[in-house]
């Protein structure tokens, strides 16, 4: 069964650090074959595209919402099957619960946007509380 697993989570200080993983069990979660975005969802928010990556000759994104720009950063680990995004300076706006998702190389992320409808492989997600 094809399935992905966010951990990391938890309660952190404004201008505190996270680092959530993503891991993949079923399937490689290889960038040469998958899209990769991070999603966050606020109480009574909609979910919100917060950043993904992408690789491939003509297709190698990677992009963050205005409002994580510069404190977010998306990576990953292929030879562990896992990616990551580590939260630096967090503001309690950044509290929500965080997914991972996948979708197929060359959909789900573009050159200065994500598309959400592309991501079709969820997580559960991992709630990040910013709070002092």
């Amino acid at each position: 069964q094809e399935q992905l697993v966010e951990s990391g989570g938890g309660l952190v200080q404004p201008g505190g650090s996270l680092r959530l993983s993503c891991q993949a069990s079923g399937f490689s979660l290889d960038l040469d074959y998958y899209a990769i975005g991070w999603f966050r969802q606020a109480p009574g928010k909609a979910r919100e595209g917060v950043a993904c990556m992408s690789v491939g000759v003509g297709r190698g994104y990677s992009y963050y919402v205005d409002s994580v720009k510069g404190r977010f950063t998306a990576s990953r680990d292929n030879g562990k099957n896992r990616v990551f995004l580590k939260m630096d300076n967090l503001k309690p706006e950044d509290t929500a619960v965080y997914y991972c998702a996948a979708a197929p190389a060359g959909y789900g992320c573009y050159e200065g946007r994500l598309l959400r409808a592309d991501f079709d492989s969820w997580g559960q997600g991992t709630q990040v509380t910013v709070s002092s």
